[in-house]
């Protein structure tokens, strides 16, 4: 099974760091968040990407191209330009890389994506989001459920610290990481081929009209996911994530 990856937006929200890459380049630890999300796929023996790319698309070619050779210990024998690699084998993937348009909505990138992979069922998720679900039990749902789509719903991660307030004094002060309240879009989705038939061009929003058809038509499932979730929108939802990474106990990395 592939999964695409939504990569192409703008980032405005992050403008500190996407004026000069996208914003699924952002790096966490060392690594761009993109690296991330495929890292934890392929926790789940998911190794085969298809990511969509738009806005400043070129940064993430120019990594993977030389993927291999920023990741490995290099002997180059400047003569003829030879180059050996030295060091353990890097990352067992295929990527694809596709041209989506700057312009183009979620649901274009996603039927660009989608008719790519072919008449089989498909992952796919934002380029900027990071969680715990459990690919596995996720695949299950649907087998189980047999709609056309899956989205995995998330609790909203709470943007300021909650307090308990008696009179004018604070009781308690708790940074809450979600608010325990509502559900909303996690991405995470799994996708029939037939999602493309709900998606009519490349102006297309997929959370608009595709979803909204889906969920009237009842072939849109919720898979409903207590776990980690975070995006990252914001300045602070990126410092959010590098602490967690920092602990060395990140709750996406599922890897050793």
């Amino acid at each position: 099974m592939k999964a695409v990856i939504l990569a192409g937006g703008l980032g405005t929200r992050l403008s500190e760091e996407t004026a000069l890459k996208p914003k699924p380049m952002v790096e966490v630890g060392d690594y761009p968040i993109l690296w991330h999300i495929m890292k934890f796929y392929a926790t789940f023996g998911i190794n085969e990407f298809v990511i969509a790319l738009g806005y400043k698309g070129e940064v993430i070619k120019d990594f993977f191209v030389n993927y291999l050779h920023r990741a490995q210990n290099l002997s180059i024998r400047l003569r003829d330009g030879q180059i050996d690699v030295h060091g353990a084998a890097a990352e067992d993937w295929t990527v694809h890389l596709l041209d989506t348009g700057e312009q183009t909505q979620t649901g274009g990138r996603l039927r660009r994506a989608a008719e790519f992979i072919g008449r089989e069922p498909f992952l796919a998720t934002y380029g900027d989001g990071l969680a715990s679900v459990d690919i596995n039990a996720l695949l299950s749902f649907l087998r189980k459920e047999k709609r056309i789509a899956t989205v995995t719903a998330v609790r909203p991660p709470a943007r300021f610290g909650g307090l308990d307030i008696a009179g004018n004094r604070v009781v308690q002060f708790v940074e809450k990481p979600q608010t325990g309240e509502g559900w909303i879009n996690g991405g995470f989705f799994v996708l029939e081929p037939e999602i493309v038939e709900y998606i009519v061009d490349d102006d297309t929003v997929f959370e608009k009209e595709p979803l909204e058809i889906l969920a009237q038509k009842g072939q849109l499932n919720a898979y409903c996911h207590e776990g980690f979730w975070q995006c990252m929108d914001t300045l602070r939802d990126r410092r959010q994530l590098e602490a967690l990474w920092q602990t060395g106990k990140a709750p996406w990395k599922l890897w050793k």
